[in-house]
């Protein structure tokens, strides 16, 4: 599984990520990472909360991606995951060397989720867990303590299709193999150019992320929710309209994604999505916002914006 991603790599799926080429020596083997390595504890944390999922919004509500609409995990789940390596110390007869890491370090976590028994790896490229569904935030502590492995997870999908079915710009080119290239959540996020014309549409109401492939497995049908405080969405991002988040100043949009995961796709890549989405809503009134002269919104002035503006 492992050396999978060279040729996930090797075929363009990684899009502009060139950080995953610079890494991919790094990410083939967590003793790159840690040379005496001897096991990786894996965690997995539920971030879903009782919020209705896209497809019953209505089209001037933005669909952002449940994971960022809360605080930002790598931060939270660090913090939790150094306690417990603190705590591990403390129990251990004998002193080892490890280190923590939160989608932040080159390590290929979903493999090893699987191979610790949380779950298996989805049609839909998800670690999903039978019990809890697929909204899991995973975490790992790579240490040298040789610890006796759990169960390996077991693909439980079948002949399940529903995700790369749903998928609305066919991103899922095959079970388990994502194309960035075409993926919603890379295009509204990662991507800091022009989103492709041919894709826009697709977009629909997206301004942060894509969850629809984790919307219909059938292991979140329904899945549980967590009142976790850190995953619930912070007031100003609980079901906004296009329209309100378009006309809040830069400043405001600015404090909003201030502590969250969506400074991922900066300012101006939030208004470009914005523009995008409204153009999808064919709501007149959110329509005219976006030609509203504004002098406290001058990110709204980037040639980038302007020519998704037009666009929509």
């Amino acid at each position: 599984e492992l050396t999978f991603l060279q040729e996930w790599l090797d075929r363009g799926f990684a899009g502009d990520m060139a950080w995953m080429t610079r890494t991919r020596d790094r990410r083939a083997d967590v003793r790159n990472v840690l040379p005496n390595a001897r096991s990786v504890i894996v965690t997995a944390t539920l971030y879903n909360t009782d919020r209705p999922y896209t497809d019953a919004l209505p089209p001037d509500v933005a669909r952002l991606s449940r994971y960022a609409w809360g605080d930002d995990y790598h931060v939270v789940i660090k913090s939790r995951l150094d306690a417990l390596l603190e705590w591990i110390r403390s129990a251990s007869d004998i002193p080892f060397e490890g280190r923590a890491y939160v989608d932040t370090g080159p390590v290929q976590e979903r493999v090893y989720a699987q191979y610790a028994g949380l779950g298996w790896i989805g049609k839909n490229t998800c670690l999903i867990n039978r019990e809890i569904g697929s909204w899991l935030f995973l975490g790992e502590i790579i240490c040298t303590l040789p610890l006796e492995p759990d169960a390996q997870g077991l693909e439980q999908c079948g002949s399940c299709t529903r995700c790369l079915e749903a998928c609305p710009t066919g991103a899922l080119v095959e079970p388990g193999v994502l194309d960035s290239n075409q993926c919603l959540s890379y295009l509204t996020i990662e991507l800091r150019s022009s989103i492709p014309v041919a894709h826009r549409a697709s977009i629909g109401g997206h301004v942060y992320g894509c969850d629809i492939c984790q919307e219909l497995c059938p292991y979140n049908q329904p899945a549980p929710t967590s009142g976790d405080a850190p995953w619930q969405p912070r007031a100003g991002l609980d079901l906004p309209r296009l329209v309100e988040l378009w006309r809040q100043p830069d400043a405001e949009l600015r404090r909003l994604m201030k502590g969250s995961a969506m400074n991922r796709a900066k300012l101006v890549g939030f208004r470009r999505n914005l523009a995008v989405a409204i153009g999808n809503s064919g709501d007149e009134l959110s329509l005219a916002a976006l030609q509203e002269l504004a002098p406290d919104r001058p990110s709204v002035d980037d040639p980038l914006v302007q020519e998704h503006i037009t666009w929509a």
